[in-house]
């Protein structure tokens, strides 16, 4: 990331001074974008690229479709033929060394009476003749507060409706479970945390399998939607989810969201204890929770922390997490 530079009196100026700041890195092309224009997409930004390998200098624009009147003190003087007339737009791209020397050679000659509002226009003082690719009617200059609410509709169709959840669990731990002589005095206690069994001496207590993570995570899920929580979905007065696992859960809420035609952007998890130790398991939680919700695991995040001794998961006597999730739905 390169830093900031500052710019000049006029946008033609900061322009240069832009290019200026690039040249010690002389790249073999460049695209020039107004601030103002929030809302390229890719499919544009490639085909002004695209069209660099045929010119020197490429723009977007469209076609004007309205009809042109020259106005002259309220009164319509001349209907301007259109068939010709095109709205450019940016980024526009240009072979850096060519649009260098072109503001160079603008900002020596003066303005002349003459205002370049583009670095096409430089282009072409300078003898290049841009070529024309087809722009995007989303790609809308932000000027008034029309164009601002423009913008943010724009956006929000884009993003859809982006909602965030948060939710909370915490089961306590049962007594110490006794050597197994079966397994030679080995402690065959287990509990289960973001879908994952970890051994352990101390079981949780719960009517599933106390995972806390997942419950918690489920809870995050369902609150995004405004759909209640765990216990209005699994009762837990209902005999049949007595030991169920978690996973079921979680997957419920997930199905709930694309149920609503919403996807899952990103969740959360943090698991709050003494003991056991999250850190050996993390990948593996991951992994699991992102196979639950069907998403990347780039998207899901497992963390752990303590109380620093304090209460009572510092006092060693159950386990807690928090968990947020973010998800889109469409508007």
């Amino acid at each position: 990331m390169l830093p900031p530079v500052p710019g000049g009196a006029e946008r033609q100026d900061s322009v240069r001074l832009g290019l200026e700041a690039l040249a010690p890195r002389d790249p073999a092309q460049v695209l020039i974008h107004d601030a103002a224009r929030p809302c390229p997409d890719p499919a544009l930004i490639e085909r002004v690229l695209d069209a660099l390998d045929r010119a020197p200098a490429a723009i977007p624009a469209l076609p004007l479709g309205d009809t042109l009147k020259r106005v002259v003190e309220g009164e319509v003087r001349d209907t301007i033929d259109r068939a010709q007339l095109w709205r450019a737009q940016t980024p526009q791209g240009f072979h850096f060394t060519a649009i260098l020397a072109a503001h160079r050679a603008a900002a020596a000659n003066g303005r002349r009476g003459r205002v370049l509002t583009d670095d096409a226009a430089v282009a072409e003082a300078a003898g290049m003749t841009p070529i024309v690719v087809l722009g995007s009617e989303d790609n809308l200059k932000v000027t008034t507060a029309q164009d601002l609410a423009a913008a943010e509709r724009l956006f929000a169709a884009r993003t859809g409706d982006i909602r965030v959840g948060q939710g909370f669990d915490v089961h306590p731990f049962g007594p110490p479970t006794p050597p197994s002589p079966a397994r030679g005095g080995e402690k065959t206690t287990h509990i289960m945390v973001c879908g994952i069994k970890i051994p352990h001496e101390r079981s949780l207590v719960g009517h599933s399998d106390a995972d806390v993570g997942l419950h918690a995570l489920t809870d995050a899920l369902l609150g995004a939607i405004g759909a209640g929580d765990i216990g209005m979905h699994f009762p837990p007065a209902e005999p049949r989810w007595r030991g169920a696992a978690s996973d079921q859960f979680l997957a419920h809420a997930a199905l709930l969201v694309r149920d609503k035609g919403g996807e899952i952007a990103a969740v959360d998890v943090t698991i709050i204890c003494e003991r056991p130790k999250i850190a050996p398991h993390r990948a593996r939680m991951i992994e699991r929770v992102a196979a639950i919700l069907a998403i990347s695991p780039a998207r899901v995040s497992v963390k752990a922390t303590t109380t620093e001794r304090l209460g009572f998961t510092g006092r060693g006597e159950g386990m807690a997490a928090q968990a947020v999730a973010t998800v889109r739905l469409p508007l």
